[in-house]
């Protein structure tokens, strides 16, 4: 699936990529609105009509990304409402082999996340996967999310990356096509982010179900 003489720089996505993206869908699906709820004095199906919109609106944005734009939109710490829940937080089967390898190989690991700086704090802590890196790159620092293929042009002046020679591993289907047009040419998808969730349809990307599929 991998040529690894041909690749020299290994991009990797964080929440449904490295971790299990259950612990973001159950916070966003489940844990906010029973909080917004009890907050209000609402039922959860009425929270979970009045929150759903809010955050499809923003979806894709930085503001979907950003822990402090939900904080005060819905006057709660969603910081700390993570914590609430952060024994949910798990990575995914191979990851850490995978990343041990992959420097073995003497290629640079790069962590490329959307996430804001307080989750990618809390995750960090969780799972301990920080010094498995050569660098951590948060959209946030560079102003634009993932999905806008000029996110990656901005990044050539943080992380100077060949773009023949890259790899990019992610969950999101809007991402990989903005590295794509970008002209990033190793491109991967994952087939199950989350894994209480049913396999993903990739449409027309190739795709892994574990790290130990594309093992260096």
């Amino acid at each position: 699936m991998i040529n690894w003489n041909k690749i020299s720089s290994v991009f990797l996505d964080m929440d449904g990529t490295l971790l299990d993206l259950h612990f973001d869908n159950h916070f966003w699906r489940e844990h906010v609105p029973m909080r917004y709820a009890e907050y209000h004095g609402l039922k959860i199906d009425a929270a979970r009509e009045h929150l759903f919109p809010l955050f499809q609106s923003v979806e894709g944005t930085m503001e979907w990304y950003c822990v402090d734009y939900w904080s005060q939109q819905l006057s709660m710490d969603i910081a700390e409402l993570k914590r609430e829940v952060d024994h949910l937080i798990s990575v995914h089967p191979h990851v850490i082999d995978f990343l041990v390898a992959t420097k073995r190989a003497q290629k640079r690991v790069v962590l490329v996340t959307n996430a804001h700086s307080k989750s990618l704090e809390l995750k960090m802590q969780s799972t301990q996967l920080a010094d498995h890196f050569d660098a951590i790159i948060c959209a946030h620092d560079i102003g634009i999310p993932k999905e806008e293929p000029m996110f990656w042009e901005k990044l050539q002046l943080t992380e100077a990356f060949d773009k023949s020679t890259t790899l990019l591993v992610d969950d999101s289907l809007p991402v990989l096509r903005s590295a794509k047009q970008y002209g990033i040419a190793h491109l991967l998808a994952v087939y199950q982010p989350d894994t209480q969730a049913p396999i993903k349809d990739v449409e027309e990307f190739t795709a892994i179900h574990h790290f130990s599929d594309i093992m260096p």
